[in-house]
């Protein structure tokens, strides 16, 4: 088997990865590039002929793991999409979601384009009846069930714990020595991630491409994160200031939401409004709650019971109702996209917030190298936000422990599972942690590793 990495080689945006085996052409994931160059990078020919494709594999709806496909289709892809249940109703609301946005990019680029003296109109990356197109390909594909693909291939997704219906994929193809197997781990979750199982490992491979996200450091303890949560909360609304939270619209919302109701029925946290400000987070919650049978029994049980003594939850889906947001000056808790806050409404916020002492900004996710997110979380003292300079003079908290992605130790641990020997293939992380985790696997595992290369192949 041929295996090309295409994305998320030496970055942890843009999963994609290509493989020939049995005759067969497949994709393992096909994600959207974001920050800096994400643009051109995007709309770089694919680098191999996406109607001689038969099978793309879709480990989780996040977009920079399925953000390429409507792009795919419209190129001629017209072979099957494997996801789980949960992944298949998630990416359905995510694409749709991301063809607007690009629409709308385009229109604005077009007008700033004009306003300088320039005609050319600028087309959007797909549209929305492009990413309408996904859906009639995609198939549904339950946790452990072994599927024949042809050519001697057969398939498997387990339960990645990442967010809900994340999958990693086990891959058997037909070798000359003998059948072989490859392992894909999609993006590892956390051992105790709110609502979705723990990771399942896996026993054996020949070869196992893991991700890095966080292969050079470790999270703090949930419990731990959730204290610093609720006095970071307190602490704010106490000084008469707003909280903002950068979230991604798929999963750590969800999580967030969770965390917050649970802090409040408790009673380490007073009654109070919480507006999530993204009509996505909205379409999402309802695929979560409409998949119960992937959450853990903790999350189960607090389904059934249905109690209404948590927090008062509100959803923003007009931009008249969240411009009314940028308008109250005290004790909101305001959730919004995007999580690296590159675009979205979270933008918004942040410029009527940002510059004011009394506020805090809450970061409860990964922020990319070159993203407003990581400026800030950096310290920057001032930031561009829509075309204005606004300073950062609000309290900036980064609670690590909410990661939906494994640590270090989590992702050695959910290497040492297995009782061959595979060879490693670190992608999905920044050099400097896959460098890290890879020294980790050789020192401590005694694995042979690679790190590939963006458009790097490898016989397998």
């Amino acid at each position: 088997m041929n295996v090309r990495f295409l994305g998320a080689a030496g970055t942890v945006t843009g999963s994609c990865s290509h493989l020939s085996a049995g005759g067969l052409q497949l994709l393992v994931d096909c994600g959207l590039h974001q920050g800096p160059g994400a643009d051109e990078a995007n709309r770089t020919p694919f680098a191999f002929p996406p109607p001689a494709l038969d099978v793309v594999f879709l480990t989780h709806a996040h977009i920079d793991h399925s953000g390429l496909l409507p792009r795919l289709v419209r190129e001629g892809f017209r072979g099957r999409i494997l996801a789980t249940a949960a992944t298949a109703d998630l990416v359905e609301v995510m694409l749709r979601d991301s063809a607007q946005i690009q629409e709308k990019d385009a229109e604005w680029l077009t007008r700033r384009a004009q306003r300088a003296g320039d005609e050319t109109r600028r087309e959007p990356l797909y549209t929305p009846a492009d990413a309408e197109a996904v859906v009639p390909l995609v198939r549904r594909q339950p946790y452990g069930q072994v599927t024949p693909l042809g050519g001697g291939l057969e398939c498997r997704f387990l339960d990645a714990g990442h967010i809900l219906g994340s999958a990693s994929l086990e891959l058997w193809y037909p070798h000359q020595r003998g059948k072989r197997k490859m392992v894909f781990s999609g993006d590892v979750g956390k051992r105790d991630n709110p609502i979705v199982r723990n990771p399942q490992t896996v026993d054996a491979a020949d070869y196992v491409v893991v991700e890095s996200t966080y292969g050079d450091r470790l999270h703090k303890g949930l419990a731990e994160s959730i204290d610093e949560l609720a006095e970071a909360v307190r602490d704010t609304v106490a000084r008469g200031g707003n909280v903002l939270i950068p979230s991604f619209a798929v999963g750590r919302t969800q999580d967030v939401v969770y965390l917050l109701n649970r802090l409040v029925r408790e009673g380490r946290l007073p009654r109070f409004d919480l507006y999530v400000d993204s009509p996505l987070a909205q379409e999402a919650t309802r695929v979560y709650l409409a998949h119960p049978e992937a959450f853990d029994e903790e999350a189960q049980a607090l389904l059934r019971r249905r109690t209404t003594r948590g927090l008062r939850l509100h959803f923003t889906t007009t931009v008249r109702q969240s411009q009314a947001l940028n308008r109250v000056r005290s004790g909101a808790v305001i959730l919004a996209g995007s999580g690296m806050c590159e675009g979205g409404r979270i933008g918004h916020h942040l410029k009527h917030n940002l510059w004011r002492p009394e506020c805090s900004v809450i970061f409860v996710g990964y922020q990319a190298e070159g993203t407003l997110g990581r400026k800030i979380v950096e310290g920057a003292p001032l930031v561009q936000i829509l075309g204005e300079d606004i300073a950062v003079r609000a309290e900036v908290h980064t609670i690590g422990g909410f990661s939906a992605h494994a640590d270090r130790e989590e992702l050695l641990d959910w290497l040492d599972a297995f009782t061959t020997s595979p060879e490693v293939f670190l992608v999905h992380g920044e050099p400097r942690a896959a460098a890290a985790l890879e020294d980790a696997i050789r020192r401590r595992l005694g694995l042979v590793t690679q790190r590939p290369e963006r458009g790097q192949a490898f016989e397998v």
